[in-house]
């Protein structure tokens, strides 16, 4: 499934994925809202950012 992170591009499956209030997300960036700062999930190609 896609990450719920909207602007994210990455494919994640639920069994590898980070799941927070029932959506499921690509990485701890993503599953915080990029709440630290960061722009991106470090996943080659994708440039997310809240």
């Amino acid at each position: 499934m896609k990450c719920a992170c909207e602007p994210c591009l990455c494919i994640v499956g639920i069994n590898s994925a980070v799941q927070k209030d029932g959506k499921y997300y690509c990485s701890e960036a993503c599953a915080s809202g990029h709440a630290d700062g960061s722009t991106g999930c470090a996943h080659s190609g994708c440039n997310c950012h809240s």
